[in-house]
Order: structure tokens, then sequence, then C-alpha cells
């Protein structure tokens, strides 16, 4: 290696995450909680808002599992 000059790019290697740095839902565990908010949202014009406790409860299955 020589001062002042940038390090050889080739030297370095990057390895992926085997199942992405935000893993999907593989295994389809949170599957029902989804279906469940696009209902409400079906339910309730696309208001967001009033399906906010199902959004919530996807993302914590998501986190747990």
């Amino acid at each position: 290696m020589s001062f002042g000059r940038p390090p050889n790019i080739t030297t370095f290697s990057a390895t992926p995450p085997e199942r992405g740095s935000f893993p999907l839902d593989h295994e389809g565990e949170c599957k029902k909680l989804v279906k469940e908010y696009l209902e409400c949202l079906k339910q309730n014009k696309s208001d967001n808002g009033a399906c906010r406790h199902l959004s919530k409860a996807y993302l914590e299955c998501r986190m747990k599992k």
C-alpha cells in the first residue's frame, strides 16, 4: 500500500446478507394481518387513519418474526 494513494478497491469484497437488510415475510407468517389491513382500507375508503392499529400489528409481527 502506498501512502497518499487511495486503496485498491478490488481488494475489498462485500458479501450481501442472506435474506437482505430488511427480511421479507418469506414464510407468510404475517400475511393474515396484511389481508385484514387491505380489507380495512377498502371499507374505510382508503383512510389509513382508521386502520392504523392493523398497520401497527403487522409491523410488530414483522419485527418479532
